[in-house]
Parts: C-alpha cells; sequence; structure tokens
C-alpha cells in the first residue's frame, strides 16, 4: 500500500515529519504524527487572510481602503518595546518598496501569500488584530494551532509567545475554504472563500507540494520555511478526481534552506515534493 511505502519512507528521516491527506470535509486516509505541534514559520498566515475575509464581511474593515506601510509594530509580550522587520529577511521587495506611503489592505494581503512577505503579514496583523486570527482556526475546527505574535517579534518569542501549528489544523483550515467556497460554512461566504482559494492559487513559492505535482495542476496553498523547518500545506484540485487536501509538516536538519529570508530548493522541499507526487497518484482512491 502506498500509505505504508510512505510510512516506511518518513520513518527514516531525521526529526518530526507530519503528514494528512484526506478529501475536504471527509475522514482523512492517511495522517502521521498529524497533531504534533511545529514551529508555523509562514502557514500562519493562511489563517491571518481568514480574519481579514471575516472582518470585511461583518463590516469591521474595508479590504480596499489604503493602510499606512509603516515597520514599526506592538509586541505581544506587555511592556516590550515596539519591533519591526528585518528587510533581508523577506520575500518580497515591492512591500518594502511602499514603506512610507500607503497601500491597500487586499494587496498586502495578497502578498504576504503570494510572495509570503512578512512585512505585510504583520501589517494585516496589525489592522485585524490576534484574537481574530485566533477565532478564525477555531471556526476551522482547529484544535492545537496558535497564532500568538507576529513574525520576528523576539521579545513575545523569549517569552514563550509562540506560532504553533499541526498537519490535521492546517488541513481543516483549508479544506473549510474549499468547502466554503461551493455552500456557507464556518470561515467566510462562498464568494469570500472562492476569493481566498483564488490568492492561495497565485502563491509563487512552488518548490514543495506544487513540485510533485503534473505542470498546470490546481493547487491553492501555502508554505512555510525557517532553518530547520518545512512545511507545505494546501488542497489540491485534479481535473479527474475530487479535491483533496494535503499538508506535509517537517521539523528536520534536511530543512537547510531559506536563511536570512532567501528561498532555495533543500532536501526537505524534495521530500514534501515525493510524498505529494506519490499522493497524487493514488488520487482516485482517496475515501470520499
Amino acid at each position: 500500500m502506498i500509505w505504508d511505502e510512505l510510512d516506511a519512507h518518513l520513518d527514516r528521516v531525521p526529526g518530526t515529519v507530519s503528514a494528512y491527506v484526506g478529501r475536504p470535509g471527509a475522514r482523512p486516509v492517511w495522517t502521521r504524527q498529524a497533531d504534533a505541534t511545529h514551529y508555523a514559520a509562514s502557514t500562519m498566515k493562511v489563517a491571518v487572510l481568514v480574519a481579514l475575509h471575516r472582518a470585511a464581511e461583518a463590516g469591521r474593515l474595508d479590504l480596499d481602503a489604503p493602510v499606512p506601510v509603516r515597520n514599526a509594530f506592538d509586541s505581544a509580550q506587555p511592556g516590550a518595546p515596539r519591533f519591526a522587520n528585518a528587510r533581508d529577511y523577506d520575500n518580497d521587495e515591492a512591500v518594502w518598496d511602499a514603506v512610507g506611503g500607503t497601500a491597500p489592505l487586499r494587496w498586502l494581503a495578497e502578498r504576504m501569500i503570494i510572495r509570503s512577505s512578512n512585512l505585510a503579514t504583520n501589517l494585516c496583523v496589525g489592522q485585524v488584530g490576534l484574537p481574530a486570527v485566533a477565532e478564525a482556526w477555531t471556526r476551522a475546527g482547529a484544535r492545537h494551532s496558535v497564532t500568538g505574535r507576529g513574525i520576528e517579534d523576539f521579545a513575545a518569542r523569549d517569552a514563550g509567545i509562540d506560532n504553533l501549528v499541526t498537519a490535521a489544523d492546517l488541513a481543516a483550515l483549508l479544506g473549510e475554504l474549499a468547502l466554503g467556497a461551493s455552500r456557507p460554512g464556518p470561515l467566510a461566504s462562498p464568494a469570500g472563500c472562492a476569493a481566498m482559494l483564488d490568492v492561495l492559487v497565485a502563491q509563487e513559492h512552488r518548490e514543495d507540494l506544487a513540485a510533485g505535482l503534473p505542470e498546470g495542476t490546481r493547487i491553492a496553498h501555502k508554505n512555510g520555511w525557517v532553518r530547520g523547518v518545512r512545511h507545505g500545506a494546501g488542497v489540491v484540485f485534479p481535473d479527474d478526481a475530487p479535491p483533496y487536501a494535503i499538508v506535509v509538516c517537517t521539523t528536520t536538519d534536511l530543512a537547510d534552506g531559506g536563511a536570512d529570508g532567501e528561498q532555495v530548493e533543500d532536501d526537505a522541499c524534495r521530500l514534501i515534493a515525493h510524498v505529494s507526487a506519490r499522493v497524487w497518484d493514488a488520487r482516485h482512491e482517496l475515501a470520499g
């Protein structure tokens, strides 16, 4: 069986590798340490995106309104000084070029996903608030994932305030977006869920899950990486089979790329691509 083969392969990988595969809304067909927590890296940006759209639909935010682009943020640690992002640790010069001016919140949300901009992420969190991000996780049915601080909030990190995810929770969040695009769901309206999926489909970092799929396959996904961590989470939309959620989270020495904001392919990328390719081969056999 493909799942036994994947487990045997991942048993040889150093560190912790978690996985979740299944149709949105159905029981998973394969899990591996799916409730183990990992440092979230940039996968937490999906929950921020959901929180923004929920706030917009509730009338609390206007996604098309310009917001100031400033590189200074309140720490999640009470009493700590404000913190800033490092430009050389980001992935999107376009957002940095806007510093000192304004930019539409919708554009910042898109740059947060498609280029994984840390500066855009903190600007979005500043507009919507961390409690709204926590609510997005809760409404998706997540059980262990936490978005406790902004990116590079080192005072909060040193105080034990962190951003954590699990493979199961990421699958729940993305699965609800996929289901919510066709019927009312707990996250947003069908139009809102469809708009968020379109942003996730446009994501430009395609070195892991997407690399294991045939060229042109539609996948709404977000990845995250820092040294020692590489995650890929998405929903794949085959032309010849129903959609399926796939999440692979790795905390491993194989994830040795991405220092100082640089995006590079490493062994962890290739591992996730291998899992993605094997699941693609089994797409017709996934229980619905």
